[in-house]
């Protein structure tokens, strides 16, 4: 007889759940590390890397592929309503971006069935374009 094992609810991995969840965002695993190192000075890059695959295989992540760029992830309930990314060309993080008013629909040639879609919108989010401002670009 083979057993699961039960996962275990490490403090790592509450500290890695706990940065996606105040994050608010798709982060990328190194986002996620600088986030839980101020609360655990010691952990690892790869371990994070681990934890981020085990809450992906549990359903509790959901990975934000981005054109040649490594994926983000967000936690399931982020991920639960349909939504669209901005990903800024400056500090390259990964925004929310909530609800869909696209009518792609309406651009599918003749016969076509749209089952999903997805869109990620590049550009500068507020911080770096306030900098950019400031510097005169």
């Amino acid at each position: 007889m083979v057993t699961k094992s039960i996962p275990r609810n490490t403090r790592q991995k509450r500290a890695v759940r706990r940065a996606l969840d105040e994050a608010r965002r798709p982060l990328s695993p190194g986002e996620v590390h600088s986030a839980v190192i101020r609360q655990i000075s010691s952990i690892s890059l790869a371990t994070v890397y681990r934890i981020i695959r085990s809450l992906l295989e549990d359903g509790e992540l959901v990975s934000v592929p981005l054109p040649g760029a490594p994926d983000r992830y967000e936690t399931r309930i982020c991920a639960d309503h349909h939504h669209h990314h901005f990903h800024c060309d400056g500090c390259e993080r990964v925004y929310d971006i909530p609800g869909c008013g696209l009518k792609v629909d309406t651009t599918l040639p003749t016969d076509f069935s749209m089952t999903r879609h997805e869109v990620v919108l590049y550009g500068l989010c507020a911080s770096c374009s306030t900098d950019n401002s400031r510097e005169g670009r």
